[in-house]
């Protein structure tokens, strides 16, 4: 990435060590050796954090977060207040590509059915400091799922994948409850939300510009972030010319055929209504 590309977004930062934790902590059980938040720098991943920190030894705790490279700088700030309001250190991962030299390199564009960059630049990542760190027979992962009838489904697949660990979800355990619920804890606890969910947003990922979102929310990246919104057209129309094929991440779908629908021909759309 170029000097004007990093400006966009924030690497992960050197990460200073974690404050004494502010908890109640019970001993772990014996058989347990590892506890590893799958921690994505969102609100799910955050609480479930905390969840597990007030019912084991933060010293067998582990904070996992992968560097995509393209994240916003607010959720760096936000993953270092999770980390010392528990107590312990983030790890922090990375493939070393961002999403977009990804999609050259495996020669396919990401998009909201197949997003080859949650399993290049997370995924994968996350599994190879498990397999090194964290084996199965002694650990639990982590995973936030938010507690809602749309991502409670999620849990059987993710356990699947994450096969052979013990996989836990520690948000399932209680009612459904909204988003705006769960920030309301963060801020109850002194942890302020990242930014992205106060403009906005639906997720704290990918600097607001994840493959997997909609045209509802590429119309607001475009909206709130002009100039992360000209990165990924530019990067898009790279790809569709490197691949010589008419591919792009959103698709627009009427009278039943479906077509492709590239950020460019959105951005018209959008400056032709305010026009």
């Amino acid at each position: 990435m170029t000097a004007a590309q990093l400006s966009l977004f924030q690497q992960a930062p050197t990460l200073p060590s974690a404050t004494k934790a502010r908890l109640p902590i019970p001993p772990a059980p014996a058989h347990i050796a590892h506890h590893v938040i799958q921690f994505s720098g969102g609100a799910g991943s955050a609480l479930s954090a905390i969840r597990v920190a007030e019912r084991v030894d933060t010293q067998s705790m582990t904070l996992l977060i992968a560097n995509t490279q393209v994240e916003d700088a607010d959720l760096w700030r936000f993953s270092r207040d999770v980390s010392d309001f528990i107590g312990v250190p983030l790890t922090v991962v990375a493939d070393g590509r961002d999403p977009w030299q990804l999609f050259h390199d495996v020669r396919y564009l990401g998009n909201n059915h197949v997003a080859v960059c949650t399993k290049h630049l997370k995924q994968i990542p996350c599994r190879h400091w498990m397999e090194e760190h964290a084996p199965p027979h002694n650990s639990i992962v982590y995973v936030g799922i938010e507690p809602t009838s749309k991502d409670r489904p999620r849990h059987e697949s993710i356990t699947r994948n994450w096969a052979p660990w013990n996989v836990e979800y520690p948000l399932l355990e209680g009612p459904d409850r909204t988003k705006d619920e769960l920030l309301d804890e963060l801020r109850t606890l002194g942890i302020k939300p990242p930014r992205l969910y106060e403009l906005g947003f639906k997720h704290n990922n990918c600097g607001g510009g994840c493959v997997r979102a909609g045209q509802s929310q590429w119309k607001h990246l475009l909206e709130t972030f002009p100039d992360r919104y000209a990165y990924a057209e530019h990067q898009e129309g790279q790809i569709r010319t490197y691949l010589q094929k008419d591919v792009s991440i959103l698709k627009r779908q009427r009278n039943g055929v479906t077509r492709p629908l590239t950020l460019a021909e959105l951005r018209r759309e959008q400056e032709e209504k305010l026009a």
